[in-house]
């Protein structure tokens, strides 16, 4: 294995790691089309199990929003 130059201009990529054979853009089309991952905060997370109740939740709630919601005047 061929010895790395050391670079001392802060860049945190460690000598060994290879990306000879990575494919660049590989996720980037799963990425784009639209997944969203949110992190629910331990206590939210005690009262929801799964994400259908999430969902459910969320449903209901945009539901009660939309009924709220003044229409504008045309």
């Amino acid at each position: 294995m061929k010895k790395m130059p050391d670079n001392d201009a802060g860049d945190e990529m460690r000598p060994e790691y290879d990306f000879r054979r990575g494919v660049r853009g590989k996720y980037a089309e799963r990425y784009a089309s639209g997944t969203n991952v949110v992190l629910l905060d331990p206590d939210v997370a005690e009262v929801f199990r799964d994400p259908a109740a999430v969902n459910r939740a969320l449903r209901a709630l945009a539901g009660i929003i939309r009924d709220q919601q003044v229409p504008e005047p045309a």
